[in-house]
């Protein structure tokens, strides 16, 4: 495929003019004291559709021959493609066709079909799905819609790049998440082509880093059964157009852990106010793990907010448990009246609420007389762990886990 140049990502602007909104760019003052530099963070979870997908989507299909558009689009995703696909193509007047898996959260699946798609539910994973809608492509003439591997896709995505020189031009790092490598391939060739000295960061799951070992490798390479909770950069072989881009301009590809995504996610919306997706949330990781190593003005891509209330409800406990504001503890007590309220107000005392209580009478371990409670608490960090723990111990209780 030809290349994308400096010219493509400023075609695709003009033509997104009007389709694709230039999102907000936000400081962020507990990421900054935390860096020791200014950090910014571009909200391209706010963008329509909730993510960076419409810009690609657009310009790709906006770009097809008449007789092609006439014979429709299909498309394969868990979520922000699929939608971007959908209203690229209702704005554009164009029939769409969206494969899903049968497992995707459902308000991505009904707002893909308010956008107008034609959603099918297939495979259990998206590489099942994507073998579907490649299938259909070749029996109906519908024209393949790839979410990432495309000299049009990575134009518009690098949209992204002419916004933030635009918006913070003093800007030295950009960090960014990497699935397959379009927005990050994109950005590059927009920002490069300008600021060859700003340097660009690429952020993978580490469950999901197809990356280091194809550019080690020095094509792509496909890991087997990817594995993170941020659906939007859980790709298992980067895209052969990106990753020529990718491996040239790209300065540095790190990983982050689910751990440090999900404190990211928190630290998102408990102090920026902004929902973001765990992918979305990949380059707040990346600060997050190793605050010192980037050089400021620092622009954090939030690629996208399309997250599941149920997946946001466990991601927001495992990331308040990664950060020591969870605390489980096994104890045992004597099983007489009295002896739960004893113990809650020793918790009370600390100051630890309690979230939930669950009792075991009838384990063969347990003396005749003897209980054991399971304590699930809220506390305010590490060090309220540690405290919570030695009111425990100083009360006389045996403290097993």
């Amino acid at each position: 495929m030809r290349p994308v140049t400096l010219d493509d990502v400023r075609g695709a602007q003009k033509m997104l003019s009007g389709v694709a909104r230039v999102t907000a760019m936000e400081g962020s003052r507990h990421l900054s004291q935390l860096v020791g530099a200014p950090v910014h963070l571009k909200c391209e979870n706010l963008q329509r559709t909730g993510s960076f997908k419409l810009r690609g989507a657009y310009v790709r299909i906006a770009g097809l021959l008449p007789e092609e558009r006439a014979a429709g689009v299909v498309a394969a995703s868990a979520g922000n493609h699929a939608q971007g696909v959908a209203l690229a193509s209702a704005l554009l007047g164009v029939r769409s066709t969206v494969f899903m898996p049968k497992g995707a959260p459902l308000p991505k699946v009904s707002a893909t079909r308010d956008y107008g798609a034609e959603v099918r539910l297939h495979g259990q994973v998206v590489d099942e799905t994507l073998a579907a809608a490649q299938e259909y492509a070749a029996e109906t003439g519908a024209v393949f819609i790839h979410p990432f591997d495309h000299p049009d896709i990575i134009a518009g995505q690098g949209t992204v790049g002419l916004e933030i020189l635009e918006q913070c031009p003093e800007a030295r790092t950009i960090v960014v998440g990497i699935g397959g490598g379009g927005l990050a391939a994109g950005i590059a060739v927009s920002v490069k082509a300008l600021r060859p000295d700003l340097r660009i960061v690429g952020v993978q799951a580490e469950g999901a880093a197809a990356y280091p070992p194809s550019l080690a490798a020095g094509r792509p390479v496909t890991v087997e059964n990817p594995a993170t909770m941020a659906d939007g950069i859980k790709v298992g072989r980067p895209g052969d157009v990106p990753f020529g881009i990718v491996g040239e301009l790209v300065d540095e590809v790190r990983t982050v852990s689910e751990d440090e995504l999900s404190a990211a996610l928190l630290l998102c919306l408990e102090r920026a106010k902004l929902v973001v997706e765990p992918a979305g949330a990949s380059p707040v990781a990346a600060l997050l793990s190793r605050p010192g190593s980037f050089e400021g003005p620092v622009v954090a891509v939030l690629s996208g907010g399309n997250v599941d209330p149920v997946l946001m409800q466990r991601v927001l406990r495992h990331g308040m448990a990664a950060q020591g504001r969870y605390l489980a503890v096994r104890l045992r007590l004597t099983d007489r009246p009295g002896a739960l309220a004893t113990l809650l107000g020793v918790l009370s005392v600390v100051d630890a609420n309690v979230l939930d209580v669950s009792h075991v009478r009838t384990d063969p371990r347990l003396g005749l007389t003897e209980a054991e409670v399971e304590l699930h608490l809220e506390t305010k960090g590490p060090a309220h762990c540690a405290e919570v723990g030695q009111a425990l111990r100083e009360a006389g209780y045996t403290v097993m886990g």
